[in-house]
């Protein structure tokens, strides 16, 4: 099959032809029709991520947003048939752990991931581990696109607002990033009736923030930390802050802005993850933090559950994943694609729809 295939930290990807992928008995093998190119994927290809992951083994296939088509089935597996249409999870879960079994299944303790332990999406096939758990059914009306989308960001997104957030109608949230992430979380809070206020250091991505539900905007391109949360705030309700809080790029720069724009009482959730220039640890400013009885966590993906709540919206028309895609390419083009998210050269979604070239 053909497949593009990661050699080492920021070196070429080659686009060649590999095996065929084996399946178990509790596993799917599914045909890939969309599959995105994620910043985690650029994360990985950069040779970020050793504080967190042991290094992948090289060479390997990334791509961890996947959708495509059933063609093969274990013995096992009963929740998927061929030719069902699928997305799945970045990580795949065990179900049979502690965390699994009382339905966090995005954390879970033995959580397999396609890209770091074994060939993810960027091909022709990709298994799914565990199918009868992490091959999703999609709804008839949900689209290629929307499946890709689906896999990683925009479901981290919908967490993040609805679980994580625990957003209600009519509160502030503010959104630090208007990266795929970060507009996906705008328009999820929007559509949850969320008064969303959306920050970045590019006027083009905070025009579509405001396309996508954002009443307010703010550019922090010249501006610290405090003082962009003291912007958030002068767009809140007697400028006392967000009841949220989202840091949708990963850094301390955007997660102090993030922090300082809160309410008392408010909850920030980090979404993105650090680079190199952090290194996986952020200062806290820890005594507001007490002073104000403020909230932080985290959030990585979705448990599985969650699926049909957010493909339920999607298929009702409430939410428009496909809509965050900005471009397509060929699998061919992924080193291209990894370049420009870089240099922060693309807005929303790059999807590979081609995988034969």
């Amino acid at each position: 099959m053909k497949a593009a295939v990661f050699t080492g930290p920021r070196g070429k990807i080659e686009f060649s032809d590999v095996p065929m992928p084996m399946i178990g008995e509790s596993d799917a093998l599914i045909r890939i029709t969309a599959c995105g190119v994620c910043r985690s994927d650029w994360h990985i290809w950069n040779g970020d991520w050793e504080w967190v992951f042991a290094d992948p083994s090289r060479p390997m296939i990334l791509g961890h947003e996947a959708g495509g088509v059933v063609t093969a089935i274990g013995k096992g597996v009963t929740s998927v048939a061929v030719g069902d249409r699928v997305t799945t999870p970045f990580g795949h879960a065990c179900g049979r752990c502690g965390q699994c079994l009382r339905g966090h299944q995005n954390r879970c303790e033995r959580m397999f991931f396609p890209s770091i332990q074994e060939s993810g999406g960027w091909a022709e096939y990709m298994v799914v581990r565990d199918a009868d758990l992490n091959a999703i059914r999609l709804p008839d009306n949900v689209d290629d696109l929307a499946a890709a989308a689906l896999g990683c960001r925009y479901m981290t997104a919908f967490q993040a607002v609805r679980d994580r957030g625990a957003l209600k109608g009519g509160e502030t949230i503010a959104v630090v990033g208007c990266g795929a992430v970060g507009l996906a979380a705008i328009e999820v809070a929007s559509a949850l009736g969320g008064r969303v206020i959306a920050i970045d250091i590019d006027d083009s991505r905070l025009e579509r923030a405001k396309e996508l539900g954002a009443f307010a905007i703010v550019n922090s391109r010249a501006t610290s930390p405090f003082d962009t949360g003291a912007a958030i705030k002068a767009h809140t309700r007697d400028h006392q802050g967000a009841e949220i809080c989202v840091d949708a790029v990963g850094g301390a720069v955007t997660f102090q802005s993030a922090f300082y724009g809160l309410q008392k009482g408010g909850r920030l959730v980090a979404i993105g993850m650090t680079g190199k220039e952090d290194n996986g640890v952020i200062p806290l400013p820890i005594d507001i933090c007490v002073m104000n009885e403020l909230s932080v966590c985290g959030c990585s993906g979705i448990p599985v559950h969650g699926y049909d709540e957010l493909l339920a919206l999607v298929a009702g028309g409430k939410l428009h994943p496909a809509a965050l895609v900005s471009r397509t390419i060929k699998l061919s083009e992924v080193e291209q694609a990894l370049h420009d998210i870089e240099t922060f050269n693309a807005t929303g979604y790059i999807v590979i729809n081609d995988m034969t070239c």
